[in-house]
Formats: C-alpha cells, structure tokens, sequence
C-alpha cells in the first residue's frame, strides 16, 4: 500500500492509536487498549490489545460525517461491536457484545501523539517546604 492510498482526512491518521473502554456505571474502570490501525478508502483494519487479549480490527468509517462502526474479534475469543464518532478528538462512542446477555459500554480511543481528549491524564505535584525556598537562593 502505497501512503497516496492511505486517508487523508486528519481525523483518520494511520498508526498507532490509545484509548480505553468503560463497562459499569458509574465508571470504576478504564481499562486501557492501544492498537495500530490503518484507514483507507472507508475501510479501517488494524490489530491491537488490551487487558482482555489481542485483537484484530475491521469496519468502516466516513469522512463525511465522522460515523464509524468496527468489530473488534479478540483472538479464539468473542466479538465486540463498536459505534462511534470522530469529530477531531479522537474516535467515541458505544461498544456492545450481543451473547445471551447483552453487555454494553462506551469507549475512547485516539491517535498516537494527541494527548488524552477527556482530560483524564495523571499528574503530580508536591508543595516544597517552607524551608527550601528560604533557604534557596
């Protein structure tokens, strides 16, 4: 595949790509996946993996309004289905695995050198003693 093939729309880079899913709400948890994804004439394919194993990537998206929709089939496991939106911060939405109980969630993912769009990224910070910036100089 040559890179004039690749989408050119930059809400779908080809790459790498980070995000979570949630399951329960409230959300207690948001376990992380990363995967490289490529993006290319409407189809997305790609591979990844997250807390639950690896996985493969097939579907679809449209430049034209930002909708996407992908299964995510984890290796010798089950199937996910994914909706979501691109509206320039990364890809969201919904993900359902339909067995004989429905499971559903949302999820968050986006591509490789955009910071976190939730604002969910972790920080720490330290008051100095009083001391130390006396006695700095």
């Amino acid at each position: 595949m040559t890179p004039d093939e690749l989408e050119s729309d930059p809400r779908f880079p080809s790459g790498k790509w980070h995000g979570f899913w949630t399951q329960t709400v409230p959300v207690r948890a948001k376990p992380q996946q990363e995967m490289i994804l490529t993006f290319r004439r409407g189809v997305i394919q790609g591979e990844g993996r997250d807390m639950v194993g690896p996985f493969l990537i097939r579907g679809s998206y449209s430049t034209a309004d930002g909708k996407c929709h992908w299964t995510k089939r984890y290796v010798g496991k089950h199937d996910v289905f994914y909706r979501g939106f691109n509206e320039g911060k990364g890809i969201w939405g919904t993900w359902e695995i339909a067995d004989e109980v429905v499971l559903r969630g949302g999820f968050h993912i986006w591509p490789d050198g955009m910071t976190d769009p939730t604002g969910s990224t972790l920080a720490e910070e330290a008051d100095l003693p009083v001391g130390e910036l006396i006695g700095a100089k």
